[in-house]
């Protein structure tokens, strides 16, 4: 396959995903929020607080990425409706109400404004989906969709349940600071997957 036909057959792909039906967008949705409980049993725990590194928020990029707005933001949703409801796919084969109210609460809704950001900036500007602008795009809907409401949810969580007041220092150090080369390295893995897979016209 030369040059050429690579970025016709990449094209082809996007475009027909895109005029696809929604009963098929919505299977993609599912098999999207698999890979997310998948993902989401790759752990390293940490002894200083109750969030564990994991590998769910690569999943979570692309989940905008490649469905969209829409139905990526609906992959997480399905996700987070399943894991509460249940299938056991919350981070250590765990799931429940509970997960959803404890101290990673707030990531998991922050999934959800994370993906459909990404979803939207993919699917309107085509020339946002090369390495550079992309990882600026993730970056900020990691860094600031993702651990905002996760960083809220981890100070009330604290609050409610240990009735600790965390500053700020305290909670970037249990919520934020561990994750930052991880997350790093899924940006950059999901900017290249952007630049080879999708289309930029």
């Amino acid at each position: 396959m030369n040059i050429e036909n690579y970025y016709v057959a990449r094209k082809d792909i996007f475009e027909r995903f895109q005029e696809s039906s929604t009963a098929t967008k919505v299977v993609f949705s599912f098999i999207m929020a698999c890979i997310t409980g998948l993902m989401a049993q790759i752990i390293i725990p940490l002894p200083w607080t109750p969030v564990p590194i994991t590998a769910q928020t690569f999943a979570v990029l692309c989940s905008g990425l490649f469905l969209g707005k829409k139905y990526g933001c609906l992959s997480q949703i399905i996700y987070i409706v399943l894991g509460i409801a249940f299938v056991p796919w919350f981070g250590g084969m765990t799931g429940g109400l509970d997960v959803v109210l404890g101290s990673t609460g707030g990531y998991l809704v922050g999934f959800i404004i994370a993906s459909y950001f990404i979803g939207y900036i993919t699917e309107n500007y085509a020339k946002a989906r090369n390495f550079t602008r992309m990882f600026a795009v993730i970056g900020v809907a990691n860094f600031a969709l993702i651990y905002i409401p996760g960083l809220l949810g981890l100070a009330l969580w604290s609050y409610l349940t240990q009735g600790t007041v965390l500053g700020i220092a305290d909670l970037l150090l249990m919520g934020l600071v561990p994750f930052i080369f991880g997350d790093l390295v899924k940006i950059a893995a999901v900017s290249g997957l952007s630049k080879v897979c999708l289309p930029k016209e």
